[in-house]
């Protein structure tokens, strides 16, 4: 059986590809058994794949999902702190968003305004903007500049989940979240995330989340890349498992 495979971030890298071709020898594996045969069959990055999850049509995957010849695979490596979709071999010139408008995804400079504005409503008195930015010196490593790549319809996907685990955690709490792919230059905007609700504290709680939320379970990933060299930053906050409920 044929399964074409998606490869994203420091994986695609080291392979120099974005797409395999896997020949799997067998009946429909399941999740997890393909994902230790990728190990197997690239023992070079064999930590890096068991550490990654796999994404079947734009979802995560369990370890008992049953795998046909016609799924949209993709490998997801730890993430970095729907349709309209992008081919991500164009990400030049790429802007995506949800149906409702409130997600998006682009290569362009975000506009905290802009954001702001999709959640700004006459019967919410408070609205909150959370804005990330590309750090110059960490310790005393200088970042030239950020790049980021992502699985465009997946990413939007699981923004727009967010914004739904939102609504239900925090009733009536609005939430619109932008993030910037490609190159994002030192105090430039990569991400920004604005909720509103009738009352702040709610606001407090929503923003905190949805930044949490993104950095465990959006596929977008970050590449730092400094004056001697690069490295993709993956998740940073303990074994990952975008399956888990915060």
């Amino acid at each position: 059986m044929k399964l074409n495979i998606q490869l994203f971030a420091g994986i695609a890298e080291r392979l120099g590809t974005s797409l395999i071709e896997y020949e799997y020898d067998g009946a429909e594996p399941t999740a997890a058994h393909l994902k230790e045969q990728l190990a197997e069959t690239y023992p070079e990055l064999a930590s890096q794949i068991r550490t990654s999850f796999l994404a079947v049509n734009q979802q995560y995957a369990p370890a008992d999902t049953i795998i046909s010849a016609q799924d949209e695979i993709a490998l997801i490596p730890p993430v970095s702190g729907g349709d309209g979709t992008e081919d991500r071999k164009s990400e030049h010139g790429v802007s995506s968003t949800t149906p409702d408008g409130r997600y998006h995804i682009t290569t362009s400079p975000l506009s905290v305004e802009a954001t702001t504005n999709l959640v700004i409503t006459a019967n919410h008195g408070a609205a909150l903007t959370f804005v990330g930015t590309t750090r110059e010196m960490t310790g005393e490593q200088r970042t030239v500049h950020l790049e980021y790549e992502a699985y465009v319809p997946m990413a939007l996907a699981q923004m727009a989940a967010i914004g739904d685990e939102i609504s239900e955690r925090w009733p009536g709490v609005l939430c619109a979240i932008s993030h910037r792919i490609g190159q994002v230059d030192v105090a430039e905007i990569s991400v920004v995330i604005a909720v509103s609700s009738p009352h702040r504290s709610d606001c407090y709680d929503a923003s905190r989340y949805a930044i949490e939320r993104l950095k465990q379970t959006v596929p977008i990933w970050k590449k730092e890349i400094w004056e001697d060299g690069s490295e993709w930053k993956g998740h940073q906050l303990g074994p990952w498992n975008p399956l888990q409920q915060q």
